[in-house]
């Protein structure tokens, strides 16, 4: 996606190198409609600069920093030598997953999308998280509820979320506790299978996490929770064994919940 207007002072920018001159590099902004800018000879590198072509090439792919835009003269000045070597590496990893996302409103929306649904779409999605990688990252973590609060049909926004899960790949991380789980009655066992079944959620939980509850050695049971974050995953810890633990107090039994596995130590 490119953008119909002006970068901003001290915005980090992806060009490619389009001209070479003695004064100067010129740079074609590859995240911006019909623009191009220049770095001056002074800011391609620190120090003294013999050649720039010791530096740059032509159609090399550089991150640069925008030190001034003048709209009206139609000018952006720009550095290279201000760009290190985190923020470049993060600036270019930044722009590859919007190249992703261009690719998947296609894949959403067919080759043949008019330029209106594109833009109106994607504006939708930089508006409201920042990039359309981000848009689409959390359209596959959160499904139709991550898009509720945008200006999309109800086919845009089953399209974006049916593309997003089966191309975005969600970072997630994995938490485990146990659980314990005793009843003193005759129908013990059926106390406690309903301990677990409200422990698996009763099929209320997310659709972006996955919680799983296994047999480890009686009374112990291992609960396992995978989710896009942290605070997610330990909330769905706590509450897989808090809901256990209610249902299984309910029948006169017990719960104890803890971290660490512990028949193997005992």
């Amino acid at each position: 996606m490119q953008y119909s207007g002006w970068p901003e002072s001290g915005e980090l920018v992806v060009g490619e190198v389009d001209e070479i001159e003695d004064f100067g590099v010129f740079v074609d902004l590859l995240e911006y409609e019909d623009k191009r800018g220049l770095v001056h000879v002074s800011e391609v590198a620190s120090g003294w600069i013999k050649n720039v072509r010791d530096h740059v090439d032509t159609d090399d792919v550089v991150v640069c920093k925008v030190l001034d835009v003048d709209q009206s003269a139609q000018q952006i000045d720009l550095s290279i030598k201000d760009v290190n070597d985190h923020q470049r590496s993060d600036k270019i990893q930044e722009w590859k997953n919007e190249q992703k996302a261009d690719k998947w409103m296609e894949l959403a929306f067919g080759e043949d999308v008019s330029d209106e649904q594109f833009s109106s779409v994607a504006n939708a999605l930089v508006g409201e998280y920042g990039s359309l990688y981000a848009g689409f990252e959390q359209a596959a973590i959160h499904g139709p509820e991550a898009l509720e609060a945008l200006d999309l049909t109800d086919d845009e926004r089953e399209a974006l979320v049916d593309t997003a899960r089966e191309n975005v790949s969600v970072p997630y991380v994995t938490v485990t506790g146990y659980v314990d789980l005793e009843s003193p009655n005759g129908d013990g066992v059926e106390d406690v299978r309903a301990a677990l079944e409200a422990a698996e959620g009763n099929g209320e939980v997310p659709d972006e996490v996955d919680l799983e509850v296994t047999y480890v050695g009686s009374p112990e049971y291992r609960i396992r929770v995978q989710a896009p974050n942290y605070k997610t995953a330990e909330s769905q810890l706590e509450e897989s064994a808090a809901r256990a633990s209610e249902a299984i107090e309910a029948a006169g039994g017990t719960a104890d919940f803890h971290r660490d596995r512990r028949t193997d130590e005992e």
